[in-house]
């Protein structure tokens, strides 16, 4: 007769969660959509690391924010916004940088998965000492 063993219980969950979190980072492959509806990305990879561009925008528009001219009047769809994402080694996290169309300047970024169809997406400043972000959602 098998008898059950608390610990061992909670140890081996506790193993299968430590090992099945960090995958969330792999997943994050796909087309994800902003909270306010108004953009789709679809994050795939690029030379070893996560880059991210539009593909879908309720309000089609030029880059007219960018700081280079000669780029103002090109379309923000197609536009890679999420750029040269590499694993830190913390948690599923990756760096690299998130250009802000809105405002044409280019931030340091950060991107985790925090669930299957969670994606939070941060850019910071200062040496990542202030930090802006959202969460976007999976699209299906």
């Amino acid at each position: 007769m098998l008898k059950f063993n608390a610990a061992a219980a909670l140890l081996a969950a506790g193993l299968l969660a430590a090992t099945t979190a960090p995958s969330f980072a792999a997943d994050a492959k796909g087309d994800w959509e902003r909270p306010n509806g108004a953009s789709k990305i679809r994050i795939s990879s690029c030379g070893g690391a996560l880059c991210g561009k539009l593909i879908w925008l309720r309000d089609p528009r030029n880059d007219t924010q960018n700081p280079d001219t000669s780029k103002r009047s090109r379309p923000l769809l197609g536009v890679q916004i999420v750029q040269s994402m590499k694993p830190t080694g913390t948690d599923g996290q990756w760096k690299g940088k998130v250009y802000n169309a809105e405002d044409g300047k280019t931030y340091t970024g950060f991107i985790k998965l925090t669930s299957a169809n969670k994606l939070k997406l941060e850019g910071c400043v200062m040496g990542g000492l202030i930090c802006k972000g959202e969460t976007w959602s999976r699209v299906k």
